[in-house]
């Protein structure tokens, strides 16, 4: 039994665009930040070995004080960092992983085929490949590894599972489980995936540690693996320093827009919505809570509120449409069916205007 730590996706250097160019640098210190809390974190919990899964940098120019940040973790980690680059930090003959200074402890795949770490130390062999250029062939198609007593089989590789058309390492259920493997560490899909099993290989993967924009909402992590003999007791850790969350407000419906009570840390997207008599003041609304929060996105979705059947005595083809209604209205028995009623003269009037009814039937 091994105990792992599980990380991939950090994008280093993202370029944060939803946020303003002061903040871009603030999360970009944060990314530095978070690579000395994935060493303490080692420390904390008595990780033996630490597999990041690709993806490590966002795109090919990187800070040098990134690369500086990234050394000095991986030293202090002080047990062996084996490295599967992935689509983003793919692996280049004179790239960047070929003129970093990665301490001794690190070991990095650089070739486009399943290759065999040994690690006796640990009792352990981890396989893995490299990404060479922005996308890869599936590499685990027919793949098994011996088994040999006493000894673990892992494997730390970037992929996209069950995509049968992805680009990027398509990898199949049905592949893993043939794999020979005792558990399967994987980068790409940032969100964690939970723990999987395919036949009685263990596998996962953890998401990005940090969100970086409003398609990585939640709390993000990485992975504590307790691994031995195709048994693998996965945890989710938390490690952002903030979080990226979407709101809705029904203005309509008289809600008022509040932010959570720790908001000040996070980065939020306000939708608002409803019929409204006059369209929201959202300079005045951003001016009311920007202060309270670490970023701030406002999209106004309300409709303005109108009378459906004013036109009803017009001698057209609308008033006849919404006279018909209106009786249907007027004979309704419930408030449950005069609402029915009302939105379907709504969706009929849209429909005559060409324009898209925002509410849902």
């Amino acid at each position: 039994m091994i105990r792992i730590l599980h990380a991939a996706d950090l994008h280093l250097d993202s370029p944060f665009e939803s946020l303003p160019e002061e903040k871009t640098a603030i999360r970009r210190r944060e990314q530095r930040q978070l690579l000395r809390s994935l060493a303490q974190l080692r420390a904390e919990r008595g990780a033996q070995l630490v597999l990041l899964a690709g993806d490590i940098f966002d795109r090919d120019m990187a800070f040098a004080e990134t690369e500086e940040a990234l050394c000095a973790a991986i030293a202090e980690m002080a047990v062996p960092v084996v490295i599967s680059p992935g689509n983003h930090d793919y692996y280049a003959t004179g790239g960047r992983w070929d003129r970093l200074r990665l301490p001794p402890n690190a070991y990095i795949f650089k070739n486009r085929r399943l290759e065999c770490l040994e690690l006796p130390s640990l009792g352990a062999r981890v396989y893995g490949a490299a990404f060479t250029d922005s996308y890869c062939e599936p590499l685990l198609r027919g793949f098994h590894a011996p088994r040999e007593e006493g000894v673990l089989n892992i494997m730390c590789v970037h992929g996209d599972v069950g995509v049968q058309a992805s680009r990027y390492n398509a990898i199949y259920e049905a592949d893993i489980g043939e794999s020979g493997m005792d558990y399967v560490a994987l980068g790409h899909v940032h969100a964690f995936s939970g723990e999987r099993r395919a036949g009685r290989v263990p596998y996962a993967w953890p998401g990005c540690p940090e969100g970086r924009g409003y398609d990585e909402c939640g709390v993000k992590g990485v992975i504590m693996a307790d691994v031995g003999g195709q048994t693998a007791k996965i945890e989710f850790v938390p490690t952002c320093l903030r979080r990226y969350e979407t709101l809705s407000f029904d203005l309509g419906a008289g809600e008022a827009v509040a932010l959570p009570a720790d908001a000040e840390r996070n980065c939020y997207r306000i939708t608002l919505t409803g019929e409204t008599e006059e369209a929201p003041d959202l300079a005045a609304l951003r001016r009311e809570l920007e202060g309270h929060c670490f970023g701030l996105r406002l999209k106004d979705e309300t409709r303005l509120r109108r009378d459906v059947w004013a036109r009803a005595g017009e001698d057209t083809l609308r008033g006849t449409f919404l006279r018909l209604l209106r009786g249907r209205y007027d004979a309704a028995e419930d408030e449950e069916t005069r609402e029915l009623v009302d939105r379907a003269a709504r969706w009929g009037l849209a429909a005559l205007d060409r324009r898209e009814e925002a509410e849902e039937l």
